[in-house]
């Protein structure tokens, strides 16, 4: 019985390598970070087919920094053209993978086994079966983050794994739909069932994606604590509130997904134990510029929900992506 169990197992392990694996990267203007998102890449103990990279303006492009990286292509475009959805669908496109892992240029993966614990993820099942469509990464927060976005980084991505579906909609309200971009793996033939990510999109194409894969057809989305990227920034108060301002745009263009899960009360949930957390740390002084910020967070997102009644040169003053607005 046990030979038996061992076999099986060895079985769905060799099932589980034959999947193919491509990664797709947006880049623009990429800099030493991506350099090294790319070393990591090629320590991977998943093998990785291609690294296709969808690059912003060639100008900004070194051909000779990105030499000998095995299965590396290049596809340029301009700045008019990008799209948060679009662009990574042409990638997509370029893909015959079994699971296409998307990353951004600045999230550099924490160990060589990124990969391999991305694709476990998709022989995991919900409560009722519901299989994993897509499968996003632990963020883990760069040696220069500071304290605030650290512990952010600690509540989005918690130190343990999740599969959730429309059950957990009651207990988890607008959590169930987060999944990131900034590194996440997807089931292309699953993918393009869906239709791909929305074509024009400000911000936000992940959670638009696995809205509407778990509320229209049952699938699963899958938080992989085990698969970390090191990926964090220090925005200031103004580019919180551009950042927040495109996130509640792509909120409320999307009303079927978003109208009935409020995202206030997480946000609320976040500043209180933040604050608590910067106390316990010794940190007193650095709560009230966190609520300032938090501050900003919630202007931007208040006036994001709203953008239909603006001036359209107030829009563009508050928003983080002015190109996206030429092609409204």
């Amino acid at each position: 019985m046990q030979d038996e169990t061992m076999e099986v197992r060895s079985e769905r392990n060799a099932g589980a390598r034959r999947r193919t694996v491509d990664v797709i990267i947006p880049t623009y203007k990429p800099d030493k970070k991506f350099s090294r998102l790319l070393r990591m890449l090629e320590l991977q103990t998943y093998p990785i087919r291609r690294i296709i990279v969808m690059n912003t303006e060639k100008s900004y492009w070194n051909d000779k920094g990105y030499e000998g990286i095995k299965g590396l292509e290049v596809h340029h475009l301009t700045k008019a053209e990008f799209d948060h959805g679009r662009t990574r669908n042409q990638g997509a496109r370029y893909s015959r993978a079994d699971i296409m892992v998307f990353m951004t240029d600045d999230a550099v993966p924490a160990d060589n086994q990124l990969i391999e614990q991305l694709m476990a993820a998709f022989d995991r099942r919900g409560p009722l079966g519901e299989s994993v469509i897509m499968a996003y990464a632990r963020q883990l927060a760069d040696k220069d983050c500071g304290l605030a976005e650290r512990y952010t980084r600690s509540f989005n991505y918690p130190d343990h794994s999740r599969v959730k579906t429309r059950a957990d909609l009651k207990e988890l309200g607008i959590k169930t739909f987060f999944a990131s971009n900034v590194c996440c793996a997807y089931d292309r033939e699953k993918f393009w069932f869906q239709g791909g990510f929305t074509d024009k999109t400000i911000f936000n194409e992940d959670m638009i994606f696995a809205g509407r894969a778990v509320l229209e057809d049952d699938y699963a989305v899958a938080y992989v604590a085990e698969a970390r990227v090191v990926h964090s920034h220090n925005y200031g108060c103004m580019a919180q509130f551009h950042r927040n301002f495109d996130l509640a745009v792509s909120q409320a263009d999307h009303p079927e997904l978003f109208s009935a899960v409020r995202s206030e009360s997480e946000g609320i949930r976040l500043v209180k134990q933040t604050a608590r957390y910067l106390v316990k740390q010794r940190r007193p002084w650095l709560v009230p510029g966190m609520f300032v910020k938090s501050g900003f967070k919630y202007l931007g997102y208040r006036v994001g929900k709203c953008y239909r009644l603006l001036p359209r040169a107030l829009v563009l003053r508050c928003t983080m992506n002015k190109e996206y607005w030429s092609r409204v």
